[in-house]
């Protein structure tokens, strides 16, 4: 499948669906059990043409768990969730359980001072829109290697602040209002699926500008961020390209220096 909006903003990378399978995809690159990986990572080379593919066992990191939709994976993190993304847990890290794992993780002991407090990292881990996947697969795969047979749930443009304005305009072109886009705080991959999993379940959902994650931000160059849609929405909008502005003049000059 190919995308309107791609060409018509002149998009560096290919945009990446994600799909929801029970088979997988030959030859796709995938993280090894047990192994720390970011999916922000896959997401990139996805958008550089590779396939790949989590599962249950492999998805890298336990925010890459709930970022996917692997449910709340959160409940597993050592000395808690809400202690690392504040303030840590040196209590814990003083323990022989946690002397242990402080050791490959020191970022426990001392928090990655996201949020000031752990009671406000709970209320952020909390409202998160958790999802359980209906499938053995998560697969990123670019979207015209996308095959008839397959839906995607979500589509993710890896955009400059050009491209990313242009986007921005287009969701909002045939809708109500201009608020029909959000810039959540999120871990890269909350950004770019279960946040956007959840706009699908509105009738008229919102649009999801993603990879503020800090954490993630070392995986892509310093002028990108994503914009991601369920896959309903990246449909109305596609059918909006030709008559936008995307084919007037305005636009036309800004793309120029896009190329």
């Amino acid at each position: 499948m190919k995308s309107k909006i791609a060409e018509a903003v002149n998009l560096k990378y290919s945009p990446v669906a994600i799909v929801f399978t029970d088979e997988k995809p030959e030859g796709a690159t995938q993280f090894k059990e047990g192994r720390w990986g970011c999916v922000v990572a896959m997401l990139k080379a996805a958008a550089k043409g590779r396939i790949a593919v989590f599962d249950r066992k492999t998805y890298g990191c336990t925010g890459g768990g709930a970022g996917l939709g692997f449910g709340n994976t959160y409940i597993n993190v050592p000395g808690g969730i809400e202690y690392f993304l504040s303030v840590g847990n040196k209590e814990f890290c003083q323990s022989e359980t946690g002397k242990n794992i402080v050791k490959n993780w020191p970022a426990l002991e001392h928090g990655e001072a996201y949020k000031k407090t752990p009671e406000f990292a709970k209320s952020f881990i909390d409202a998160l829109p958790y999802y359980d996947v209906p499938t053995k697969y998560v697969v990123f795969k670019p979207l015209e290697k996308l095959l008839q047979s397959e839906k995607p749930e979500v589509v993710v443009f890896l955009a400059t602040p050009d491209q990313l304005s242009a986007m921005v305009v287009l969701a909002n072109y045939a809708r109500h209002g201009g608020d029909n886009v959000i810039v959540p705080m999120g871990a890269g991959c909350h950004s770019i699926c279960i946040i956007p999993l959840n706009e699908g379940k509105s009738d008229n959902p919102r649009g999801v500008i993603g990879l503020i994650d800090i954490s993630a931000r070392k995986h892509v160059e310093k002028d990108i961020l994503s914009f991601s849609v369920p896959y309903k929405m990246f449909l109305e909008m596609e059918s909006n390209v030709e008559e936008s502005f995307l084919t007037r003049d305005e636009w036309l000059k800004i793309k120029e220096r896009n190329q």
